[in-house]
């Protein structure tokens, strides 16, 4: 980069930093060397100017910090799964204006130019001659479904019940994903904390290592003590690294569901949002589960699909009655074949140009309109096996539709068994910490005094961090299950 470009020299800017960093141990920001600058022919205001390009550069090289909201959002709007179900809304969009375009007429328009050389029928004078001739004909035609069974209603209602299905499954699809980030997200937080308690088990047995080298030099214990705080500092080093790699991984795996391009420094804020809350366990089962009939999306599918079914039926047997369709044609022709002239023996003494374009195409044009009636007879059982199929895929639906409300009947009732089982157990993680932080602060009190050798302190040292990690694990687990509890009732994982 060059400074020239900026306006700055080199010695310029040397100077601007030793004036910043004594401004800034003095915490002033105004002083008298500004009047220096003037006299140096230096203007503060490219100090500045170059102060906030600094600190531009200092922002942007922060590795940026996700929250929840933010990973939910971009996942919402970069997963490939929910960038599919959009697709698949289009193209019931789609479906929806073919079903419109049924009630309007098909109109078409057709034309066609022609040679022909010797013995050939004159179509405009009906006369075989032996010349060549060119010949131009157009015509255009207009049809209508006058009446068609209602199988244009049956497609229409169909078409929009589809549009309605599809945007339930694109609200499924964000959903799932919303809860699958907000998993991965408190993976990684309960990673993180657990990356912290080892890393302040990790002080502590240094500190006893240092305590333990002062007894051992004074000779209150034997060597053999401190080679077992050594090992237990190695154990904890292997623990750290155990941990920094499950942290690891459970960001790749959240950086991977967001489908970043980039993860290498990827990273989620300590959020304070995730609270022990208990509120929706004062509801019972049974509410869960009647609001989750009002407003879960998977029974919203499959009461839709339901509904299509029914349409599907009522279109096949619409194939039994008659149809009814209006048209209209129009045609013209021209030829372009000068016509010859005779006398009175039938010699050609000369030729005649035929009549103009536009009086040919005027004398030659003829029209048709009418309805053609259709009435179904025998079609080889095909309509009415059309009908039996889809009768089929009717019942198959309403079965799926029971499945539906017994499958979230079954997930509510253990969403809500799985909620208060995490609380039972995070609250017994709690009492245990408790006691192994008593028991071993008294083991820490016995080995000042020579009572317990090293090995049994580490012992109890361990089992402390298994404690503090185990009410960090059930903590995460209640938090999500009460998160999967919510969403059953209503609330969502991130509010809007």
């Amino acid at each position: 980069m060059s400074y020239i470009a900026f306006g700055f020299c080199f010695e310029d800017f040397k100077m601007f930093l030793i004036d910043v960093i004594v401004l800034s141990k003095k915490n002033l920001f105004l002083c008298s060397n500004f009047t220096s600058f003037y006299s140096n022919g230096m203007n503060p205001k490219k100090y500045f100017s170059l102060l906030l390009l600094l600190l531009s550069f200092y922002s942007h090289g922060q590795s940026r910090k996700w929250t929840l909201e933010e990973c939910v959002k971009y996942a919402l709007d970069h997963n490939i799964s929910i960038r599919q179900s959009e697709l698949d809304t289009q193209t019931a969009a789609i479906d929806k204006k073919d079903a419109f375009g049924n009630y309007l007429p098909n109109v078409s328009a057709s034309a066609s130019h022609s040679w022909n050389i010797g013995l050939n029928i004159n179509p405009v004078t009906n006369i075989i001659e032996t010349q060549t001739t060119q010949f131009t004909s157009a015509g255009a035609s207009v049809g209508i479904d006058i009446y068609k069974g209602l199988q244009n209603l049956y497609t229409l209602r169909r078409a929009n019940l589809s549009i309605v299905a599809a945007k339930y499954q694109l609200q499924k699809m964000q959903e799932d994903i919303a809860l699958n980030v907000a998993n991965a997200y408190l993976q990684v937080l309960f990673n993180k904390e657990n990356l912290k308690v080892q890393n302040e088990q990790l002080a502590i047995d240094n500190q006893q290592l240092n305590r333990t080298q002062e007894l051992v030099n004074a000779g209150n214990l034997p060597k053999g003590d401190l080679l077992d705080v050594k090992a237990t500092i190695a154990a904890d080093n292997q623990k750290i690294i155990a941990a920094e790699n499950a942290l690891l991984i459970a960001k790749l795996s959240l950086a991977q569901l967001l489908q970043l391009d980039r993860f290498d420094d990827f990273d989620v804020a300590d959020s304070n949002e995730f609270q022990m809350d208990q509120s929706i366990l004062t509801q019972t089962p049974t509410s869960v589960y009647d609001k989750a009939k009002l407003q879960r999306t998977e029974l919203k599918i499959a009461q839709t699909n339901l509904e299509i079914a029914e349409k599907n039926v009522a279109i096949a047997r619409a194939a039994y009655q008659p149809t009814l369709r209006g048209f209209y044609n129009f045609n013209s022709r021209v030829s372009y074949a000068d016509v010859a002239l005779r006398d009175n023996t039938g010699a050609v003494i000369g030729t005649q140009a035929p009549p103009s374009f536009v009086v040919q195409f005027s004398d030659n044009k003829g029209q048709s309109f009418g309805a053609q009636l259709n009435i179904p007879i025998f079609s080889g059982f095909a309509v009415r096996n059309n009908v039996e199929r889809n009768k089929v895929n009717l019942e198959k639906s309403k079965i799926a539709l029971e499945q539906q409300e017994l499958d979230l009947q079954r997930n509510v009732y253990t969403a809500f068994t799985d909620a208060k089982g995490a609380l039972k157990s995070y609250e017994s993680a709690i009492e245990a910490l408790d006691s192994r932080l008593q028991s071993y602060n008294y083991a820490k009190d016995k080995f000042e005094v020579g009572l317990m050798n090293a090995f049994e302190l580490s012992q109890s040292q361990t089992l402390l961090a298994n404690a503090q990690s185990e009410v960090i694990r059930t903590k995460y687990d209640y938090i999500f299950k009460t998160k999967i509890l919510e969403f059953y009732f209503g609330i969502p994982i991130i509010k809007n």
